[in-house]
């Protein structure tokens, strides 16, 4: 699907940085080096217009193209983007859409409503309508073992090979037997958005499985699991009260606070099995 890039185009920034530090700790200065996350501002463009500019990871962007454009409604499924094309440039990356014909009025529409380039799939609507649009509502009868939530917390640390360079990143990963696929990003919500896209373009059906994320849920989390159409959505942080009620609407099963030790069912207990 991707073009490729002309040879006067700046490389894609790598996705780790080697940064100088100096040190203090208990007591003592010392020089050395620490490996961080690139940040990098990611423009979304449909049929040459601007759409969102988002500050991301520079890795997994055919996915995040797929994935944003699924969350936002601006297509259904992958194939409505006709042709991607991944710019880099000096000022960041640009990930330029071709639209299918139906698309392209779809698009054309979401985009009367934005207020410019953002920087979260909620900020710039002008519309509160927009911002809090109804969802699908899953109905799935999905029984996830609690065994199994366990098993996918001791198998995303190992898997998150950014976080291990950095510590600095989120992940959003996919659980239906085994893990099935895993996403970082500096944004977590950057993270659900390629985790999407990942199983959208490799033809994992959402619903036959659970989505884990490293962060909190806030209410955008919510929206982007339900419309990848996951029944359950794991964090190993807390939700906010508009999430939870989010949840509870579209009958996504949210568990929370997960850890080692176990984790908190907030809306649709029925699909957990508590072994």
């Amino acid at each position: 699907m991707s073009a490729e890039p002309e040879t006067n185009r700046p490389a894609l920034p790598e996705a780790v940085v080697t940064a100088p530090r100096l040190s203090f700790r208990h007591g003592r200065r010392a020089e050395g080096t620490r490996a961080v996350p690139e940040e990098t501002a990611v423009a979304f463009t449909y049929n040459r217009v601007s759409y969102a500019v988002m500050m991301a990871s520079p890795v997994d962007l055919e996915d995040f193209a797929i994935g944003f454009s699924l969350s936002e409604g601006i297509v259904t499924k992958p194939g409505d983007v006709t042709s991607l094309e991944i710019v880099p440039g000096d000022l960041g990356v640009e990930l330029r859409m071709e639209l299918s014909v139906p698309n392209a009025e779809r698009f054309a529409e979401r985009r009367r409503l934005m207020a410019g380039p953002v920087g979260c799939g909620l900020c710039g609507l002008e519309s509160l309508s927009e911002a809090m649009r109804p969802l699908p509502v899953i109905k799935s009868d999905l029984r996830v073992p609690a065994a199994a939530i366990a098993a996918a917390l001791a198998a995303l640390g190992p898997a998150q090979d950014l976080n291990h360079a950095t510590r600095a990143v989120h992940a959003a990963a996919f659980w239906n037997t085994s893990l099935a696929a895993v996403r970082e990003d500096v944004g977590r919500h950057n993270a659900l958005d390629k985790l999407a896209g990942g199983l959208a373009r490799r033809g994992i059906d959402s619903a036959g499985g659970f989505v884990l994320i490293s962060s909190r849920v806030s209410v955008e989390m919510v929206q982007k699991a339900a419309i990848m159409g996951a029944p359950v959505l794991v964090a190993i942080s807390a939700p906010t009260a508009l999430a939870i009620r989010t949840a509870e609407r579209a009958n996504l099963t949210l568990a929370a606070i997960a850890r080692d030790d176990g984790f908190e069912v907030f809306t649709a207990p029925e699909r957990i099995q508590m072994d």
